[in-house]
């Protein structure tokens, strides 16, 4: 899948350790998953992954799979995620985040909600048995943003603190929908004109307390609030407020 997307803010050397690590975690749509195999030697595979709301990575995993087989062993598992090396062309030039944790089983709604809403192909998998959701816990992370910048950063520091945003959790499908039945053409000025990304059928995919997470076919794009969201009403302002940023640049 081609990966083409800009991160909401300008001036990525400036942000903090915690706002990169968190912009590779919610914006990479592939990752190198890590397992450990029969003999205890780590096995790598390539798949689409999405987060939780507070931000831990999720996985559509196929029963068949060596990797999951290899989870049903020994439940330990590291995922690699990268950004966009953006214009040089140079694979290493983009933040890579590597998160550690344990593959468990998730059964929780809204979380296959949020993958498949960014990963709509993967819709016809759920309908075998043997494809299963799973979300990495996570216990730890390493980051590396360049030069100078490599960090490791515990769970809570990685992770979105949801604790104060139990409406906005209520919402946030309803908020979906409405911004894709509604303000399509809002979507699409977020992403043009404030991300700097093609023309395209723009869709709103998840909105978490940091930001709102966009799609348009293979596309993807992270819309960073200035400020964390807690509640419905303090979503509608933040998204107004970038819909007039955006006409005001048309």
């Amino acid at each position: 899948m081609n990966l083409h997307t800009r991160m909401g803010k300008p001036g990525a050397e400036s942000i903090s350790p915690v706002e990169a690590a968190r912009r590779v975690l919610r914006i990479a749509a592939t990752a190198s998953l890590a397992t450990l195999d029969k003999d205890g030697f780590p096995f790598a595979s390539l798949v689409t992954v999405a987060t939780t709301v507070e931000g831990e990575p999720l996985f559509l995993l196929s029963d068949l799979a060596v990797h999951t087989k290899n989870l049903k062993r020994d439940s330990r598992a590291s995922v690699l995620l990268v950004a966009p090396g953006g214009e040089t062309g140079d694979p290493l030039a983009g933040a890579r985040l590597t998160v550690t944790g344990n593959l468990v089983g998730d059964t929780d709604p809204a979380h296959e909600r949020r993958f498949l809403a960014r990963h709509e192909d993967s819709a016809n998998l759920t309908q075998f048995d043997d494809f299963n959701f799973y979300r990495l816990a996570v216990t730890w992370s390493h980051l590396v943003a360049g030069f100078g910048r490599i960090v490791d950063l515990k769970r809570d520091a990685l992770l979105t603190d949801i604790s104060d945003c139990a409406t906005l959790l209520q919402s946030e499908a309803g908020a979906v929908d409405h911004m894709n039945d509604d303000h399509a053409e809002a979507l699409s000025l977020y992403a043009t004109k404030l991300l700097g990304m093609p023309e395209g059928a723009w869709k709103a995919t998840g909105v978490d307390p940091d930001g709102l997470d966009l799609r348009a076919g293979p596309l993807r794009a992270r819309l960073e609030f200035p400020e964390k969201v807690r509640n419905g009403g303090e979503l509608r302002a933040v998204l107004a407020h970038f819909a007039k940023d955006a006409r005001a640049k048309t």
